[in-house]
């Protein structure tokens, strides 16, 4: 008689074996680990919400880092100002991504208003971003869950760019559009929640967007459109989206925030590619 072969792979998410056929890993319970569709890179990076979180903060470290090597290895590009010690040069944020006025309306580089989200003006733009968005994202991902968190994130900051550019910034930089859009959707749940745990939400973030644009005043340079239009983008996002007590994450809303994570893969390299490519030319 002939014997049956048994297919074996390596869990995706685990990594022990596991028949191809099995319905869940009876290791670690990962559904259908043998499917592609269910377990592919963009499908993984989900499921662990710390490790996600960390995933954007050590992009944008690594384009900050990217900008600033840049800036140091071509002093013709930089001012010579010791007080812009790890700052980019504005050139080299202008090649990688930055947006604004001169890049839409002059190179028609629309894509920046993505990829400006990962850029920073200096060390204690990033640190202050970074800190800000580990706090808030926390919040998101138990409220909204992780999928809708992430398209938060980026569809407001790209709502913030597009508000700013609207308005005439000639150039401007920063997650901060994006995370008032996280910001936005935790206002917007406090307010609809309700009851004692939604207001005590919707009083602290209350706070957070008064100090936010209380600086925004206080300190030149701050673009104050990209933050107020990322803030009310993330408020539309999180009625449309809705959270967890009030509707369940659906398929498109899934695939919404895979189709952000592999826009965000395409622009950045794209951003940096061309980045790379002017710089030969300058």
């Amino acid at each position: 008689m002939p014997r049956t072969v048994l297919k074996t792979i390596v869990c995706p998410n685990c990594r022990k074996l596991v028949s191809v056929d099995e319905a869940s890993c009876p290791y670690c319970g990962t559904l259908k680990p043998g499917s592609w569709i269910h377990n592919n890179l963009v499908t993984r990076l989900f499921k662990d919400p710390a490790r996600f979180i960390k995933g954007i903060i050590y992009v944008n470290v690594g384009m900050f880092a990217l900008t600033v090597l840049i800036s140091f290895q071509n002093l013709s590009l930089s001012m010579g100002n010791p007080l812009h010690f790890l700052s980019p040069s504005l050139l080299s944020l202008r090649l990688f991504g930055a947006t604004g006025t001169f890049a839409i309306d002059n190179l028609h580089r629309w894509w920046t208003l993505l990829s400006a989200t990962y850029l920073h003006g200096g060390i204690l733009h990033i640190l202050f971003n970074m800190m800000a968005l580990r706090q808030i994202s926390a919040l998101i991902i138990r409220e909204y869950g992780i999928h809708r968190m992430f398209s938060i994130y980026t569809l407001g900051g790209t709502i913030g760019f597009w508000v700013s550019y609207l308005r005439g910034t000639h150039d401007t930089i920063g997650s901060s559009a994006a995370i008032c859009g996280l910001i936005g959707a935790a206002l917007y749940f406090g307010k609809s929640r309700g009851g004692v745990y939604g207001q005590a939400i919707y009083r602290q973030i209350g706070g957070w967007v008064l100090v936010i644009f209380l600086f925004g005043f206080l300190i030149p340079g701050i673009d104050n459109w990209g933050h107020g239009g990322g803030l009310a983008g993330g408020v539309l996002l999180g009625f449309l989206f809705g959270y967890h007590e009030r509707k369940i994450e659906t398929r498109l809303q899934r695939i919404l925030a895979h189709l952000c994570v592999l826009a965000t893969v395409m622009v950045l390299f794209w951003a940096i590619g061309s980045g790379f490519y002017y710089l030969t030319l300058v």
